[in-house]
């Protein structure tokens, strides 16, 4: 069942932001139509608050669950006889003759810093794959690596729409991040394909954005990963006319971009007269 609500902040993105937090759902989970763009104002005086409306899917209702007829009483089952005897167990080994019990295997994790621990994993990784690929790691700000893969072959590394790489990622993350206190995020890449795939996904959504304004109708895109349903997201949310929002189930998830018939000015009526 569809509902909205319409939250008010200083700016659109304050009141994206409350209405998420009070809603309890992620940005890909509802469609934003911005009501009213704030105004900052001078000194603070005439200042307005920016409004938005949230648009998401509820849950339906559920009906009571019916209570069970009575059944009807049943005769009480016949006593069980007497138990057969049991065997007795036979007697344990003595400690001599017992087998030795084999040792826990524990899974082995990469030693070393962060970034030992990054290129020995993924120097491992790319050798099982076949790939001979140069290696350019760097911190990040707050926090975790930037890993550059550079070389011949490379695609075999970034895969179908950047699945493989994609892949790569999470099992980097999980091998270096296991077991440890702190859980920083580490950003492999390939030949830049993902600032390229950023950039011709924001291209992409301005294209689908306009056709919706033009031809006023909705426009689904191809599926797509969290990530880049996020890109589209981001990119639109400030472009008039359009509103965004996803539908579907992983992985043929993917964003919709619908056209937003723009609201009439209300006319004054007839004979009035500002008084100063």
């Amino acid at each position: 069942m569809q509902k909205s609500i319409e939250v008010r902040g200083k700016t659109a993105d304050d009141a994206l932001a409350k209405g998420l937090a009070e809603l309890g759902l992620e940005r890909d989970d509802v469609s934003v139509e911005i009501i009213e763009r704030g105004k900052k104002g001078i000194l603070g005086i005439g200042a307005v608050d920016a409004v938005v409306r949230l648009s998401y899917e509820a849950p339906d209702e559920k009906p009571a669950p019916k209570k069970p007829e009575p059944r009807a009483e049943r005769p009480a089952p016949p006593k069980p006889g007497p138990k057969p005897e049991r065997p007795a167990p036979p007697k344990p080994a003595p400690a001599a003759e017992r087998p030795a019990e084999p040792a826990p295997v524990k899974a082995l994790r990469p030693e070393g810093t962060q970034a030992e621990q990054t290129e020995a994993f993924l120097k491992g990784l790319l050798e099982r794959m076949g790939v001979q690929a140069d290696m350019e790691i760097t911190p990040r700000e707050g926090g975790g690596l930037d890993v550059q893969l550079s070389g011949a072959g490379i695609g075999a590394v970034i895969g179908r729409r950047g699945e493989t790489l994609d892949a790569i990622q999470h099992l980097t993350n999980y091998a270096v991040n296991r077991g440890s206190d702190r859980h920083d995020h580490i950003n492999v890449d390939a030949e830049h394909y993902r600032a390229k795939r950023e950039e011709s996904l924001v291209h992409l959504a301005e294209k689908m954005a306009a056709k919706a304004v033009k031809y006023k109708r909705s426009m689904a895109l191809e599926p797509m990963n969290s990530y880049e349903r996020h890109v589209i997201h981001t990119a639109l949310q400030d472009y008039e006319g359009v509103t965004t929002s996803s539908i579907g189930t992983e992985p043929n998830r993917r964003v919709v971009v619908s056209y937003v018939k723009p609201e009439t000015p209300k006319k004054e009526p007839s004979g009035y007269k500002e008084w100063c």
